[in-house]
């Protein structure tokens, strides 16, 4: 506790000192009751800047709390304000029955929905919104048992006996009600929590019953303003006072204690049970009461009004928890379809891992009969044949040694492997394409034509895995012309720092809707979107889109090599990386 709370607390213990001394000496005197008066006021307006000076300095629920309590402090302090301008301005004792006396009342009310609150517990805040609806049902209940036990007998029929005797029942009855919500409060709660309560429980324990004295004194003509029955009164307002300076100096951070699903069922009960109590107290209005005519009239109308307004708090709830079990409802739909998205990846991630290891050591099977293919061809050259048999021979040579290029590649990308890149230029890569497909396109009568930028930047990246790409796609071209003939086009530029290399052919509506379904490797397995995994490893992409004159373009955008600070790579699985480039491999093997 700071110094300055030590002083405000030592200035409140002095007002209790002070009023305990003008008791034992004033005697029943005016001089009294306006010292007890006064005393009374600045103790309340003491406790009510302290609890507010909490307030200010929370915040969420625990700002709600203080601010609540902060409230029902200060109608006490207006009841004793009003109570005091009868007593000392006006010299006269306060009336009965008293239109100020529902002030005293209510000012508990605040007090039990600020408890209801539990800030000491971690509270989802759905179910923080459904138990303040929840209590919201009781505080009006609270209200209406006011407005049906004490109101009728100050205004439908004034009857002064009946009037003091309901509300003391009623009072005493909203204090006990309170001590026993605090209490249960104060079992479950920890640390600086549960020593707030503490207090708390102790000053409103010490009110209820100085309350409870002093009202028996009043029915027995003894009970004067400043009387020692006020001395308990007045030591449990500097107590809660003592309780907002005691919650400045502490940590009261809400707990991450469990809260019961109980709890909530029961405020929901009570809840529902003070709706289905209106009828049944109308009932009773109507065939047992022997009240008079008036009364029951007023207590009629009031029970009506009562169910109206709490009939819509209950629809309001309804309609709460109607729009969070729909928004439940689509949670648990969207969570279901992410569950079997999830597991389909999971299935197809295995998958794809067993086909790398699969090829991986296919390929280690392939390297033997490659070697021999190898040695078979170079004997061979070494032979005396004819000049075209030569040429066939290095043919035959010419295309072993780069099948055995792509197997050690498949290899090594099984192995998990990074090549090297190397400066690449795309359009001798081009020139490469169309040398080693030229027989294709001869026999099936497809003209190849190229369009290559001379400022064509060079670009990072491994030789073989790009000619892998580009062959996959010549291939893709020449199957979708082979019944219908045509004209394929490579195109290369330049464009915002990076190359593209193009290949556009021109074919039917059906092979476009084809090629672009097996262009998406996401659903169509191990078709043309194979491509992707290796030009995404490159930094770059590769689309499929219809031009307006009727072409089909697949275009390969590479960052140049000069502008390395380019598209991020997507993140992949390697499985799927994998399989991918493992398909576009063997695709360039033996589609050629």
């Amino acid at each position: 506790m700071s110094h300055r709370s030590r002083s405000w607390l030592l200035g409140a213990s002095g007002l209790v000192l002070a009023q305990v001394i003008a008791t034992f000496t004033l005697g029943h005197s005016f001089r009294l009751i306006v010292f007890s008066d006064i005393t009374q006021a600045a103790l309340l307006l003491s406790g009510t800047l302290a609890l507010l000076l909490n307030a200010l300095g929370s915040q969420g629920r625990t700002r709600l709390f203080w601010l609540l309590m902060t409230t029902g402090f200060g109608l006490w302090f207006g009841y004793q304000m009003l109570w005091t301008y009868f007593e000392v301005f006006l010299r006269q004792e306060v009336p009965n029955p008293w239109a100020g006396d529902i002030v005293l009342f209510l000012h508990i009310v605040p007090m039990m929905a600020a408890m209801a609150l539990q800030p000491h517990r971690e509270q989802d805040e759905r179910i923080a919104r459904l138990g303040a609806l929840d209590f919201a049902l009781l505080l009006v209940w609270w209200l209406y048992l006011y407005l049906f036990a004490v109101i009728p007998w100050q205004y439908a029929q004034a009857n002064e006996p009946a009037y003091s005797r309901n509300l003391n029942v009623l009072y005493l009855t909203e204090k006990m009600v309170f001590l026993g919500v605090l209490a249960i409060v104060w079992s479950r709660s920890q640390g600086s929590w549960k020593t707030i309560y503490k207090h708390w429980f102790g000053a409103s324990l010490v009110y209820a019953l100085s309350s409870y004295v002093a009202n028996w004194a009043i029915a027995a003509k003894t009970y004067y303003t400043g009387s020692f029955y006020d001395l308990p009164l007045v030591a449990s307002m500097a107590w809660l006072t003592a309780v907002g300076l005691l919650a400045r100096g502490a940590s009261a951070a809400p707990a991450p204690v469990r809260t019961s699903q109980r709890y909530g069922v029961w405020v929901a009960r009570l809840g529902m049970i003070a709706v289905f109590s209106l009828p049944l107290f109308a009932a009773w209005v109507m065939y047992h009461s022997a009240a008079p005519v008036a009364v029951k009239r007023f207590r009629l109308v009031v029970s009506l009004g009562a169910l109206l307004i709490m009939g819509l708090m209950v629809f309001i709830k309804q309609h709460v928890l109607d729009r969070e079990l729909l928004d439940l409802i689509e949670s648990s739909k969207r969570s279901f379809e992410d569950l079997k998205q999830l597991q389909g990846q999971l299935v197809k991630s295995e998958k794809m891992a067993s086909l790398g290891h699969l090829l991986g050591g296919a390929a280690h099977e392939l390297n033997n009969p490659l070697t021999a293919m190898l040695g078979y061809s170079d004997l061979l050259g070494a032979t005396v044949l004819g000049d075209s048999q030569r040429e066939l021979a290095d043919k035959i040579g010419q295309q072993v040694r780069r099948t055995k290029t792509l197997v050690s590649s498949l290899l090594n990308f099984a192995q998990q492997t990074r090549t090297e890149k190397t400066v690449i230029d795309l359009n001798m890569l081009a020139q490469t394409v169309m040398k080693l497909s030229e027989p294709q396109w001869s026999a099936r009568k497809i003209e190849i034509r190229t369009v290559l930028a001379e400022d064509l930047p060079p670009v990072h990246g491994d030789s073989n895995q790009l000619l892998q790409v580009c062959l996959h796609i010549a291939n893709d071209a020449l199957l979708a012309l082979a019944d219908t003939g045509g004209c394929v086009t490579i195109r290369s530029y330049r464009r915002d720092g990076f190359a593209i290399l193009e290949f556009c052919d021109r074919s039917s509506d059906t092979s476009f809707a084809r090629r672009a379904a097996d262009f998406d490797a996401t659903t169509a397995g191990l078709g043309l979107g194979a491509c992707h995994g290796i030009i995404q490893e490159h930094n770059g992409r590769i689309t499929c889109q219809p031009r307006p004159d009727g072409e089909i373009a697949f275009q390969i955008e590479l960052p140049a090599a000069t502008s390395l600070t380019t598209r991020p790579n997507p993140a992949s699985e390697r499985s799927q990386q994998l399989a991918l480039h493992s398909a576009s491999v063997l695709s360039s093997m033996f589609k050629g």
